[in-house]
């Protein structure tokens, strides 16, 4: 055949399951054309280069809407899952956070939920903790709710170690050696904490120098107790006692006069001619006031006169007046 110049297979067989060959027409030109230079390993979305290059941007994002958060972010680098250590507290919620931080009670870590969006209290919180050099984590938020055991922690909670409790002989200075007359606040079997950081609270603004507690069945210094004390609890001292009718009798050995506080009192609370004296005021509990071996240690039974005997007072309002009325006693007489 013509122009086979006489190749064996130059023609196809006909029935041959390839047909014929056609040319591209230049249809194909386009695919012979470059892409261009590879891009960079952090613009490929893919690359593990890419994603860091997104974390540094939103980092500087966050840096530019809130210090806080960024200053936290420095400070951890990552997330982590929050680790509650045996005994130890949570205060949660940025209000009680800060107003923790800023009365100077101990604290290991402060936890910030990822994602945060920050204000002055925010800010304010990791300002206290960093110049407290307390740890700082990023946590995610649903870690943060079951730190917090799903309170209210509205991206803020601080971890507090468990509180070292003072030996009641700590507080017992003897009366000759003392700068100012002491004055020791007693509770007995009061169970409610709120109670005992009211008490906390006031034993702080009248000079109390150590509130001494029960070992069994009254309150603890928790965070219920830290949060109503307006940070006394890291001021005023607190001692368990094994035994408080002992304990009693020691401040007695050691000079001090003890004054119970208690609805069937003898004598009006600001009529107390030893709130003058190196005092122990004793406070019952909220439904059963004093016991009877408490009440036996006394040298006097106080009270609070109310307009009304169908009302009472609870603990922590009964002592505030009782101590008010003994720092009231004792600046006249000075």
């Amino acid at each position: 055949m013509a122009g086979d110049g006489g190749r064996r297979g130059a023609i196809r067989k006909a029935g041959s399951k390839k047909g014929p060959s056609h040319g591209t027409g230049g249809h194909g030109r386009r695919a012979l054309e470059g892409k261009g230079p590879t891009p960079k390993a952090e613009d490929r979305p893919y690359h593990p280069a890419a994603k860091r290059k997104q974390q540094r941007e939103a980092a500087a994002r966050r840096r530019g809407k809130s210090g806080a958060r960024s200053d936290a972010r420095q400070t951890t680098g990552h997330l982590v899952k929050p680790q509650r250590a045996a005994g130890s507290e949570v205060i949660a919620g940025r209000n009680a956070v800060l107003e923790a931080l800023a009365a100077g009670i101990p604290a290991t870590t402060l936890y910030l939920a990822h994602g945060i969006e920050s204000d002055d209290r925010v800010k304010q919180a990791v300002k206290l903790a960093g110049q407290a050099r307390i740890t700082m984590l990023e946590t995610a938020r649903g870690d943060l709710d079951k730190f917090t055991d799903n309170a209210v922690h509205q991206g803020l909670a601080l971890q507090v170690p468990p509180y070292e409790y003072a030996d009641p002989r700590d507080l017992i200075v003897s009366v000759h050696e003392a700068d100012v007359t002491p004055l020791i606040v007693a509770l007995d079997g009061v169970t409610d904490p709120h109670n005992l950081g009211a008490v906390l609270r006031s034993a702080g603004a009248f000079g109390v120098r150590g509130v001494v507690i029960p070992e069994r069945r009254a309150a603890g210094v928790t965070t219920a107790a830290y949060k109503v004390s307006a940070g006394a609890a890291a001021r005023v001292p607190v001692a368990r006692a094994t035994n408080l009718t002992r304990t009693l009798q020691e401040f007695r050995k050691a000079g001090y006069f003890i004054v119970g506080l208690d609805s069937g009192g003898t004598v009006g609370i600001s009529d107390v001619e030893l709130a003058t004296e190196p005092l122990v005021v004793v406070i019952g509990s909220e439904g059963k006031g004093l016991s009877r071996l408490v009440r036996e240690q006394c040298d006097l039974i106080a009270s609070i006169p109310i307009a009304s005997d169908t009302e009472s007072l609870n603990a922590a309002v009964a002592g505030g007046i009782a101590l008010y009325e003994v720092d009231r006693r004792r600046r006249a007489a000075q």
